[in-house]
């Protein structure tokens, strides 16, 4: 296991995952999904997280992005310790200052393109003007203005992960989160989604956090965390 998965000492990242273990308790017994797992991520980095299935990336993806909590460890996010901020506060970090994008979309096909780009802004209580000028930006910097008023049904694969990821957007978050983005598109289209999230890190300054079993797409990140057995096996930059 890799000298960059012991024990951090100090906090320099905006994300900072500190002896991380989480363990599940399941009918058949415990389940150990991560083991000691400790890194940092700077600010502006595109990193991906890699590994096959059952490896922790996604128990990890679900520790940084405050949706479930460590049985043992700290994750810290600009210094703070998440975990120990009462529940309202830490929901309100999970809409402000993270952006969430999954393999499968998970768009509201009832509303409008427009609407489910809005819709974190609504959570957040952002006034309709600013929302909609917000909206409306980023349709036209994703080049899917012409679909606001469609419906994400009606959209190409590409197109709907666009709009999930302007759905990330919204609330101009600090960190993107992606989980497996490019995992339900083909290759070209996986690609532009790819070029997109990597426009995100050096033009607009966002942390990317990318979970994907596409080795040869994760060796095009700045780094890349290899995960095997709920372990990092190694912490590489590309």
């Amino acid at each position: 296991m890799s000298s960059m998965s012991q024990t951090v000492k100090q906090v320099h990242g905006i994300l900072d995952v500190q002896n991380v273990s989480k363990v599940y308790q399941t009918a058949a017994g415990k389940v150990v999904a991560l083991k000691n797992v400790s890194f940092s991520i700077p600010k502006n980095q595109f990193v991906s997280i890699v590994g096959p299935s059952g490896s922790g990336k996604s128990t990890l993806l679900n520790m940084i992005g405050a949706l479930d909590k460590p049985s043992r460890g700290t994750v810290l996010m600009d210094g703070i310790d998440i975990f120990k901020l009462p529940d309202n506060k830490l929901a309100k970090i999970r809409n402000t200052k993270i952006g969430f994008v999954f393999q499968s979309f998970n768009l509201i096909n009832r509303s409008t393109v427009q609407k489910n780009i809005e819709m974190p802004g609504i959570i957040s209580g952002m006034d309709n003007a600013t929302r909609t000028k917000r909206a409306q930006s980023i349709l036209k910097k994703l080049g899917i203005l012409k679909k606001a008023n469609h419906k994400p049904n009606n959209l190409s694969g590409g197109e709907q992960q666009r709009v999930a990821i302007g759905r990330a957007l919204i609330n101009n978050p600090a960190i993107i989160l992606a989980d497996e983005p490019t995992g339900n598109l083909d290759t070209a289209t996986g690609e532009d989604i790819f070029q997109l999230l990597t426009e995100l890190t050096k033009k607009y300054s966002r942390t990317v956090v990318m979970i994907t079993h596409n080795v040869d797409l994760a060796k095009r990140t700045d780094r890349s965390i290899y995960m095997k057995d709920g372990e990092i096996e190694k912490d590489v930059c590309n």
